[in-house]
This record gives C-alpha cells, sequence and structure tokens, in this order.
C-alpha cells in the first residue's frame, strides 16, 4: 500500500504547484478512490483566484473518476461496493443527515454551499487518491460500456447543466436563452432540449464554442460582440421575451440580462459561479419593480449516487455525448500546464482531460 501519493494543490492566491500528502484513510463510512481520470473546471480558476478566500495546501480538483482503493468498515459491509470497482464521484458530496440534506438541499448540507466538500472545505480530487465521505450514498459505478472520460463528464458539467434546465421551468415547446455557452452552458442547451424547449437561444462568442452550441441543440446564437442580446431576444420572442433564461457563465451583467431577457412570470436559472463583487444587482424597471411574478432559482450541482445513475444512463442510450467538449488532454504530470491554459482558455481550450494512468 502506497503511503505517499502527488497531489495538484493550491499555495495561495494566484499560486499552484504538485506537492506529496499521504495518501488519505477512510474513516468507516467512507472510501478512497485511485485516481484515474479528471476534468479541470473554470472553477477551479475561480478558486485559485480567491474567489472563496485564501487557501494554503489545498488540493485542487472535483470532477474526477476511478478504481476503489479502500472502504470503510462500515461502507464495505454495505455490500454495494468492492475494492477494484470502478466508479465516478459527483463534485458535490453530501452527508444526507444533516438539516439541510433533510429538508431537501443537500447540495447546501450543513449550512451555505457545504455539500462543495472538494477544493473547498477538504482536498479536492487532483491527485492521484481522494478521499470520499459518504461512500455508500456517493459512490456511482460506472457501467462497462461507458469509459471513464464519458463518465467523468457526470461529475459536474452534466448534473450542473441539467439542473439548470431543471430549474428553469421550461414549458414543452417555450423558449430558453442560454447566456454562455461554455461546458456547463451547452450541457444546460442539451437539458433545455431534453426538457421540451421548442427555442434554444445561446448567447456566444468564440467560434469554436459556437460551432459546439449548434451541435448541442442551439436553434440560434446571438454573438453578444455584435448585438445587445436582450434586444436580440425580444426580436427573436416578438417583444415577449424568453419563458426562461440561463445564467451559465456567473457575471452580473449577464445575470442582469437574464431578467430583462425572461418575460412576466419566466424564470431566471442560475447555475454562474459569481466569483467577484460584493453584489449582483437586478434591472429595477425589468423586474417590474419587484412585481413582474418573475422567479429567480438558484442551483449547485446536485450530487448523490441516485443522479449520477441516470446521467450515466443518459450518456449509455446516447441522449448526450459530452465527449465532444475535450479539446485538450494530459498527463497528470503536465497538469499545472493544462490548468494555466484553463486560466487563460488557451488555443481554444474547452474542456482538459487529465489521465492518470
Amino acid at each position: 500500500m502506497p503511503e505517499m501519493m502527488k497531489c495538484f494543490v493550491m499555495h495561495g492566491i494566484g499560486k499552484v504547484g504538485v506537492m506529496e500528502k499521504p495518501v488519505p484513510r477512510p474513516g468507516p463510512s467512507d472510501a478512497i478512490i485511485r485516481t484515474t481520470a479528471a476534468l479541470i473546471c473554470t472553477s477551479d480558476t475561480h478558486t485559485v483566484a480567491g474567489a472563496i478566500g485564501d487557501r494554503h495546501g489545498l488540493t485542487l480538483g472535483h470532477e474526477a473518476v476511478g478504481v476503489i482503493h479502500e472502504l470503510g468498515e462500515l461502507a464495505a459491509a454495505s455490500g454495494l461496493f468492492r475494492i477494484g470497482q470502478r466508479v465516478a464521484v459527483n463534485a458535490i458530496t453530501p452527508c444526507y443527515a444533516c438539516d439541510n440534506c433533510q429538508r431537501g438541499y443537500p447540495s447546501q448540507c450543513g449550512g451555505m454551499l457545504g455539500g462543495w466538500k472538494f477544493a473547498n472545505l477538504k482536498d479536492g480530487s487532483f491527485a492521484e487518491y481522494f478521499h470520499v465521505n459518504n461512500a455508500v450514498a456517493n459512490l456511482a459505478p460506472i457501467p462497462d460500456g461507458l469509459t471513464d472520460e464519458q463518465a467523468a463528464y457526470c461529475c459536474d458539467m452534466l448534473s450542473t447543466g441539467f439542473v439548470a434546465a431543471e430549474f428553469a421551468n421550461i414549458p414543452i415547446g417555450g423558449s430558453v436563452a442560454i447566456f454562455s455557452q461554455g461546458p456547463v452552458g451547452m450541457m444546460a442547451t442539451v437539458g433545455a432540449r431534453l426538457r421540451g424547449a421548442g427555442l434554444v437561444i445561446g448567447i456566444e462568442t468564440m467560434p469554436n464554442r459556437i460551432a459546439l452550441a449548434k451541435k448541442y441543440g442551439c436553434d440560434v446564437i446571438v454573438d453578444y460582440t455584435k448585438e445587445d442580446p436582450v434586444e436580440a431576444i425580444l426580436k427573436l420572442t416578438e417583444g415577449k421575451g424568453v419563458d426562461s433564461a440561463i445564467e451559465a457563465l456567473g457575471s452580473a451583467k449577464t445575470f442582469a440580462a437574464c431578467v430583462s431577457a425572461t418575460r412576466p412570470g419566466g424564470t431566471i436559472s442560475n447555475i454562474g459561479y459569481h466569483g467577484d463583487g460584493d453584489s449582483v444587482p437586478i434591472p429595477r424597471e425589468a423586474w417590474g419593480v419587484g412585481m413582474s411574478d418573475k422567479t429567480i432559482r438558484t442551483a449547485l450541482c446536485p450530487g448523490g449516487s441516485e443522479r449520477m445513475g441516470r446521467l450515466l444512463r443518459l450518456i449509455e442510450t446516447g441522449r448526450v455525448d459530452p465527449l465532444a467538449l475535450t479539446t485538450h488532454r494530459f498527463p497528470f504530470k503536465d497538469i499545472e500546464k493544462a490548468f494555466r491554459m484553463m486560466q487563460t482558455k488557451e488555443d481554444g481550450m474547452i474542456k482538459p482531460l487529465i489521465s492518470f494512468e
């Protein structure tokens, strides 16, 4: 059994690097996973920029799959898992026992954003081994027909993108505008299609993302560098506005545009990570001075093995193919280079896959 492992960590705001740490050990209900594949998320770059405060020696990463290396005695006694089994782990790993979990808000486990443990409350998964709390509830077996790369997309991109569509209250045949066609925005596009949207409007300017957004189901793309997106959306909807707007960027400006582009009685669904500023303004008049019947929903990537199983099934049955999002591949030894490229989106990077084998 190895005693030490390599990890990719945050050394302070703006500083990252590789270091060695002891291989973690599981508590009675936990598991240790030997990492085989991981994806870098823009959220990781926000964290390093200081969006959730300073961190020193914190292992980054929250989108990873692997094989079970060790099980705690209670997790093993469940009989549901075995050493060497391939599993995926959602970015959010609730306890399913606290007040917020029992109230139906497991992503807020233990407190605000508390279900987000990886690279927030504890070491993340950019390591040769990583710890998973409450293993029975948070490990999802990977079907034999799926690759590790496919399964890794269920850890965050599919779960977050799809909850944006789930919370957007899109009527069958209705209209939806999705602000930003990054990886999670594109999965929101897929989710909107699966939920029955009749008109999907994507807001994006990068040519490679525009091409992929069309592949994933956008009917119309509005390039915000060429025209005002709210005006374009109103024109496309005969002045009414969309039934639903999804904020998938994390920008105060795009959030305000979502409110302005949504018709009375519609829904604004926010999944963007707002990493800057002290507040997110709501345009007063477009909000009907507080009386427009517009609903604002927010969500943090839903976790748990049951949801993960459903997401994996969607890939198995061909409802979604996330692999087009992978634009770059790196071995773990080159993760710092991959991370720096993700910070700047160099070379048209959308999602980089990190291989640990």
